[in-house]
């Protein structure tokens, strides 16, 4: 392939790293201007997602990325997912005094890493990928430097984030060394048929790498404090896209690289999957703080992705596909209506800071609800569809256990969901709210009618869509 054809199939790439340094140069000379970078990176953004959506399929740099239908599907979601973070971010940072046009550059970086995961092909684009969106979500989570929370949030992910690192990238070592290359491909066949104890054993070490950037547990332990003490848009942010991505390139690893290996994966995942439910469940019944809690439901639902992921099948990575976008919208827009509240210039992060919500502003108390029975399963809204999916993918596979343990780990999660809702609906309200500012309070309510009025329809044009998506990891 000529370096013309490689440089065509990473456009969108090249589209954000190039955007990145520019708008680093025009906030450099004139750093009053955030209005205009942060513009400039929705626009980059926009036009990453758009090139990705029409660039020709195939694989560039000897195998470094692969532009598959289901790098295609995850980019698109994830650059406009880092969008909305661009939009719903700006403004909170300015009310706060806080402008600093790093924001949308490191947003736009992030957004480079993580559709480097999604698109790689061989152990080494994997890792500089996992590690540019990494660093990217240091700094992002520490923005706030006059915040004592934010600043030992952003150093917390940091140190535990060089843990995962390090497993990661010893694992791709061990895997180098008894496959003979980094590509997937040459994996496959050399972990084909049987994969030999080297093999899986490098395969462990980066399965554990990767499970931390998806917080799945027992590799969590950052999640919690890094959410409740990061600003609220940057938990919307890094909440959503990077979860997606590191869940593509786990299928991408395991489907490309490992496909031969697949009943010593399956255990493994299995094991992941249902502790994470567990983890999730149980801990977030004592959680106070909303972002502390939503820390716990995100732990849970990665593990029902994994449930999917498990299967083995096409069947299950569209199952996890499906789950994570649609898990996506239901947690920017929670995060969003979070970021919208505030009562006397104080933010509402508390269960109990929500009482009689429904009274003060009842738009936003409506989404929340909307969120809150989403995130429980609860028919007709869109999370209900999500676990379709994956418990349809883990029973066609034979998972029957996993999935039944996974079902009453979600009856276990209900109580913390409804909780919420009943103090929102039916307690004494605590005091008047500030006015919610327009672009947190437009994301909520719009993902919210995507949670429950229109999600038949997205279903509709997003399941062929992901079906497609999950053909071109291999599976059978």
């Amino acid at each position: 392939m000529t370096f013309s054809s490689n440089l065509l199939i990473a456009f969108p790439q090249l589209i954000l790293a190039v955007s990145a340094l520019l708008l680093l140069v025009v906030g450099a000379f004139a750093p009053k201007q955030t209005t205009l970078v942060a513009g400039g990176g929705v626009l980059a953004l926009a036009l990453a997602a758009f090139a990705a959506a029409i660039q020709p399929l195939g694989v560039a740099f000897g195998g470094a990325l692969v532009n598959d239908a289901g790098a295609v599907f995850a980019e698109v979601a994830i650059y406009a997912a880092s969008a909305v973070g661009i939009v719903l971010g700006k403004p909170w940072f300015e009310r706060r005094g806080v402008r600093n046009f790093e924001f949308p550059v490191l947003v736009l970086l992030a957004a480079l890493g993580m559709g480097m995961m999604a698109a790689s092909g061989d152990l080494i684009s994997l890792y500089v990928g996992v590690e540019l969106q990494s660093l990217a979500l240091y700094v992002l989570a520490a923005m706030h430097r006059d915040d004592a929370k934010a600043s030992e949030a952003g150093l917390k992910y940091f140190v535990l984030g060089a843990l995962s690192s390090g497993l990661l990238l010893y694992g791709a070592s061990l895997i180098y060394g008894f496959a003979g290359s980094t590509v997937f491909t040459d994996i496959a066949v050399a972990a084909g048929g049987h994969a030999n104890t080297g093999l899986l054993f490098g395969l462990v070490f980066l399965i554990c790498g990767l499970a931390f950037k998806v917080s799945a547990a027992p590799f969590h332990m950052w999640t919690p404090d890094v959410y409740e003490g990061a600003p609220t848009p940057i938990v919307a942010f890094f909440a959503a896209a990077p979860k997606l991505a590191a869940m593509v390139l786990f299928a991408r690893v395991l489907a490309n690289g490992f496909a031969g290996a697949s009943d010593q994966w399956q255990q493994i995942l299995v094991v992941i999957a249902l502790i994470s439910v567990a983890v999730g469940a149980f801990a977030g019944l004592v959680q106070k703080n909303l972002k502390r809690l939503w820390a716990y439901s995100s732990i849970a639902n990665i593990g029902y992705a994994l449930l999917g992921l498990a299967s083995g099948t096409s069947e299950g990575v569209q199952a996890m596909l499906m789950f994570m976008v649609l898990y996506m919208v239901d947690v920017t827009g929670f995060f969003a209506c979070l970021a919208a509240l505030s009562r006397q210039g104080r933010a509402m992060e508390t269960i109990d800071d929500m009482a009689g919500l429904i009274k003060e502003q009842p738009g936003i108390a409506l989404a929340m609800t909307a969120f809150a029975l989403s995130a429980l399963g609860l028919p007709p809204f869109s999370g209900f569809w999500a676990k379709i999916y994956v418990f349809k993918a883990a029973l066609d596979a034979g998972l029957w256990a996993p999935a039944v343990i996974g079902l009453v780990g979600s009856v276990v999660a209900a109580f913390y969901y409804l909780k919420l809702i009943k103090v929102m609906w039916f307690d004494g309200s605590a005091g008047a709210t500030d006015k919610p500012p327009m672009e947190a309070r437009a994301i909520g309510l719009a993902a919210a009618l995507f949670a429950f009025p229109i999600v038949m329809l997205a279903l509709k044009f997003l399941d062929p869509l992901a079906a497609t998506a999950a053909h071109a990891f291999g599976l059978a």
